[in-house]
């Protein structure tokens, strides 16, 4: 990933107005979320039309189901639970208040909760359209009133963790740095894992669950225009950008 992009709120600290942060936010996060919602739901209809209901994941969650064990199902439990909608919320909640008074910059804090929210509208208005069934499975966790498609839990912890990846890249200590990169990268793939473990989700509900996490992410991080050559760059934003 492009170095100026990832470290561009350390390249460039200004502080926005509201009203610009709030125009950024509708041109570069709202517009492009419409173009995104519009594709998920038409994968869906292509899924539920033509392609059938593609019957061959039928067969997949049932592969996975039949090799359940009850330590798998107590770990994947927990690692469902992650995705949860309060777990994620109460996360996001106190990671913008530590980083908002770490770095006294509203801006910057606020990128986790723009992703979740963003990521939360798609899923919503895409599952009520789609209403897609869940697997012919035993379920192991509690069906909400929610289709399928696509997967909610691996969305929202996906756009979570993905942001607080893309913020632990200003950590200076290196090893911290990338153990807190990897411990982001994985946890979105034990909840999607556990999703299909647990017969909640078909593999294309996940994947495409993955697919708004990381575009919400990515367009939370961009909303805001930054300007990329100047500023004070420190840490290992300045180690980055000299590469």
């Amino acid at each position: 990933m492009n170095h100026t992009f990832v470290h561009r709120y350390e390249i460039d600290p200004s502080r926005p107005t509201v009203g610009s942060a709030l125009r950024d936010f509708a041109l570069r996060v709202l517009a492009p979320a419409v173009i995104l919602f519009g594709a998920i739901v038409g994968l869906g209809f292509l899924i539920m039309g033509p392609l059938g209901g593609l019957p061959a994941e039928e067969d997949i969650s049932k592969s996975v189901a039949a090799g359940r064990t009850s330590l798998m199902n107590s770990i994947t439990a927990v690692w469902s639970h992650i995705g949860n909608t309060e777990i994620i919320i109460g996360v996001c909640v106190i990671a913008v208040a530590l980083i908002w008074w770490r770095t006294k910059q509203w801006w910057y804090a606020v990128i986790p909760a723009i992703a979740i929210a963003m990521q939360a509208s798609v899923f919503v208005a895409a599952t009520t359209i789609a209403d897609r069934k869940r697997p012919t499975v035993p379920h192991l966790d509690p069906a909400p009133p929610t289709s399928s498609y696509p997967s909610g839990h691996m969305g929202a912890a996906t756009a979570l963790y993905l942001t607080f990846a893309l913020m632990a890249q200003r950590i200076e200590t290196v090893w911290l740095r990338r153990l807190v990169t990897v411990v982001c990268a994985v946890i979105p793939l034990l909840v999607g894992y556990a999703r299909l473990y647990r017969g909640m989700h078909h593999l294309v509900d996940i994947l495409v669950g993955l697919v708004n996490g990381v575009v919400c992410a990515l367009l939370a991080w961009n909303y805001l225009r930054r300007k990329a050559a100047s500023g004070r760059v420190t840490g290992a934003a300045r180690e980055a950008v000299s590469r």
